[in-house]
């Protein structure tokens, strides 16, 4: 089997609105619904109607022999039914023609398995339950943590939970010189598959494509189909993992993104002995050549492909600290404001805003973040925890008094 995934993220955080000191224990509603509305409709018109469009035509045209794969965070569904119906039913409609996967993940695109298996598998449960009632029924068999986070540990959990195989990063660091195009397994549980993203062949559409002093530019099917027939033929699989605002919002349309993904399903089939699958299919279809050994954990960002996106300095540890030692009081409490605010303050997302690292990965940072600074980002968290704090509290007082 000589196949070609294709993998796309899609998520948009809950922003945090402006939260000063003096809004603490006066202000508990803390998410900028403007902004949020304004992003989401924003991609959508850019990206995730277009790109929606053009793979259904692409299916249809290729009767099912060209198929992909999405991870939908939750956040990112709750914004959809909230803002953008229309982008909603059209992933529907995807999913309808039977060619389209959905992956699980944490429901709040959360940081959680690296601090908690409880709140973990309770995230990861929600977001079962919301993919199932957003899509009739539907159920994933295979799962992507938050950022391609894994671990030997998380790995195991994910096995735990019933699911056949898991998508991570392709790390330098992890394979050495092992090829990211075979089927790996976890190291403690083998029967969980574990999927690599080949990252130059994914970062040379999700970065490089529009990068006029890449030495490659400009990236055509021809050239692409070149570089996969160029893989030793013993090499079976190569997973192309990339956010799915690669198409129209961070390449816009005018770079020819849109008109490159139209023409590599054809180049892809008539010009190389690549098929196209979805993860489960891979899984399912190609066996483990070994295990991979994971004992730190690795993500897909940055040169590093480490957590120091998230918790690389004192600020974002002191940030996702201080949220998770309120776990089990939140726990105790049966408020649905608290558990949603609760959920939304453990996205990813607030801890990448903090993120004070430079160089060659500073621009991408500045790039997402709303704030003017990460100083101003963990500030803006902070007073909006200081208020949730207070409330977590005050709830679990009153909570327990009426058990008492």
């Amino acid at each position: 089997m000589r196949t070609v995934c294709f993998y796309f993220q899609v998520h948009q955080p809950f922003r945090i609105k402006p939260y000063r000191f003096f809004d603490i224990g006066e202000d508990h509603y803390y998410w900028d619904d403007y902004l949020n509305r304004n992003v989401v409709r924003k991609v959508a018109q850019k990206c995730y109607l277009p790109m929606n469009a053009l793979l259904l035509e692409l299916i249809h045209k290729y009767e099912g022999k060209f198929k992909v794969a999405f991870s939908i965070s939750g956040t990112c569904l709750d914004q959809f039914e909230a803002y953008a119906p229309d982008v909603l039913q059209s992933f529907q409609q995807l999913v309808a023609t039977g060619h389209v996967e959905l992956l699980n993940e944490t429901y709040s695109h959360s940081l959680a398995a690296l601090k908690s298996k409880e709140e973990f598998s309770e995230l990861v449960k929600k977001h079962q339950d919301k993919i199932k009632d957003l899509f009739n029924g539907y159920t994933p068999k295979v799962f992507r943590n938050t950022e391609l986070i894994y671990s030997d540990q998380i790995g195991a959990m994910v096995a735990d939970l019933g699911y056949d195989a898991i998508l991570t990063e392709g790390a330098k660091h992890v394979l050495g010189w092992k090829s990211p195009n075979y089927v790996y397994s976890n190291a403690i549980n083998p029967d969980l598959k574990v999927l690599l993203k080949n990252f130059r062949l994914s970062d040379d559409i999700a970065f490089r494509f529009s990068n006029k002093t890449w030495a490659d530019f400009p990236l055509t099917t021809d050239k692409f189909v070149a570089w996969l027939n160029a893989i030793p033929k013993e090499e079976q699989v190569v997973n192309l993992f990339m956010d799915y605002e690669t198409f129209g919002e961070h390449q816009w349309a005018e770079t020819g993104i849109f008109e490159f993904m139209r023409h590599l399903p054809e180049a892809i089939l008539k010009g190389s002995n690549f098929s196209f699958s979805t993860p489960s299919e891979v899984a399912k279809g190609a066996a483990a050549v070994s295990k991979i050994h994971v004992s730190t954990p690795i993500s897909w960002a940055d040169e590093e492909r480490d957590l120091t996106a998230w918790l690389g300095n004192d600020m974002q540890d002191e940030a996702f600290d201080r949220l998770f030692e309120l776990e089990r009081m939140v726990k105790k409490i049966d408020d649905v404001e608290i558990k949603r605010d609760w959920e939304y303050l453990q996205t990813s997302d607030h801890f990448y805003y903090m993120c004070t690292k430079f160089f060659s990965d500073g621009s991408v940072h500045e790039y997402f973040s709303p704030y003017d600074t990460p100083y101003d980002a963990f500030i803006n968290y902070m007073n909006v925890l200081s208020d949730f704090i207070l409330r977590v509290k005050a709830k679990l007082a009153e909570t327990e008094k009426v058990t008492v």
